[in-house]
Formats: structure tokens, sequence, C-alpha cells
């Protein structure tokens, strides 16, 4: 309980600063956030095998979710405040733009229908060129091609969106079309960060723009996700 207590001090110094590179709480109850899905889940899935943890972990992971929900970048603050409790020094940014490639249920949309299977298909490829930055971004001419490859990807996940015609979309047309905005907004501050990387070479920020540009993409997701369901 002490050391949770230690993790949860030190997390709040961090939130400030991941607050500006999540944000991926959103319409509906979705929750898109690389630090809780791509990190926190799977030890609460490792966890889990032991039946005797199954009910203290449902209610950490409900706990996590809903924390995340009222503080968007939260969980990364509290993985932020294990390793320096810890001693252990990582980029945390970059560590979770390397692991935002790997799928998570929550954001795969389950329908079979050819057009979700597309947006599905394009958003992954996304996450994947963008996992990618951290071992091209030192190489200018990989870099660049990397640069050309996201801003196409991006053109095709927005085209697959745009390709989504359902009855039930309709209903939840306004919504959709936020979410559609937020993307949007978040794909521009994405390259206006890439200019200014091209000045000031901070490769730290176009990690955290990365990161919020995949977590845009999976709230997104996450959203035609639950009301295709």
């Amino acid at each position: 309980i002490k050391r949770v207590a230690l993790f949860t001090v030190l997390a709040n110094k961090h939130k400030a600063s991941t607050r500006l590179a999540f944000g991926g709480m959103d319409d509906k109850g979705v929750v898109a956030s690389l630090a809780l899905h791509v990190v926190l889940e799977p030890i609460f899935v490792e966890l889990e095998a032991e039946e005797k943890y199954i009910a203290a972990v449902q209610t950490l992971r409900s706990a996590f979710a809903k924390a995340e929900k009222a503080n968007p970048g939260l969980c990364q603050s509290f993985l932020a405040g294990v390793l320096e409790a810890e001693g252990v020094a990582v980029d945390l940014p970059e560590a979770l733009l390397r692991l935002s490639c790997y799928d998570y249920e929550g954001y795969i949309i389950g329908s079979e229908e050819e057009q979700f299977v597309r947006l599905n298909k394009k958003a992954k490829a996304l996450k994947e060129k963008c996992s990618r930055i951290p071992d091209q971004i030192q190489n200018r001419s990989q870099f660049l091609q990397s640069i050309r490859d996201i801003a196409s990807a991006i053109k095709d996940v927005l085209d697959a969106v745009n390709d989504v015609s359902n009855p039930k979309m309709r209903e939840y047309k306004k919504v959709l079309d936020n979410r559609k905005r937020i993307f949007v907004r978040s794909s521009r501050s994405f390259s206006d960060t890439l200019k200014k990387y091209f000045k000031d070479g901070n490769a730290e920020n176009v990690f955290l723009s990365a990161n919020r540009l995949i977590n845009h993409t999976n709230a997104l997701l996450a959203i035609y996700k639950v009301i295709s369901s």
C-alpha cells in the first residue's frame, strides 16, 4: 500500500506534461490509452491466470479505466512514477510509441463487413508506421520517407472512415463527426510538430505528438467498435 501511495505521488508530478500527450478519453465511455492497454492490460491478464487475483485485478482494471477517463494521461503518469521510484531510466513516450503497433482487442472493430475490415487494416498500418519513428528519426532520408508514408497512411484512414456507410452510423453521426475532427486536428498537430523538429531537433516532442495521434486513432476505432456491435 505504501509503495502504491508513493507511485501515485510521483505520478502526479508528471500529470501536467503527459496530459498534453494523451487525452484519449472520449464519447460513449471510450478510453484510449497506450499506457493502460499496451502496458498495464497485459500485466492484468497475466495476474488473472491465478484465480486468487481475479477479483482484485478486475477491481484494478476498472479503477484505472475510470481514472484514465477522468484524467487523460494518468496511466502514463503512474508508469512514470513507478519507473522513477524503481530507479529505471526509460524514455516512456518513446517506449510507448514502439509498443503502439501491438493489437488490443478494444481497438479492433469486430464486424466482418468489408468497410470495417478496411478501416481496421488502414489504422493498423498507420500505427505500425508511427511505431518505427524512433528507429528512423536519426536518419534524415529514412525519416523523410517515413513522414511521407505516415501522411499517406493518415489519408488512407480518413478515406476508410468516409467510406463507412451503415444505417446505424447515421444515428451517431454527431459523435463520429466529432471524433473525425479530433483525428484530423491531431494529424495536423503532428505535421506542425514535424516542421518544428527540423528546426529545433527535439525528438521527444515528435514522440509525444505521434503518441497523441495514435491515441486518437485508437479512440476512433473504439467508437466504431462500440457502435457497430
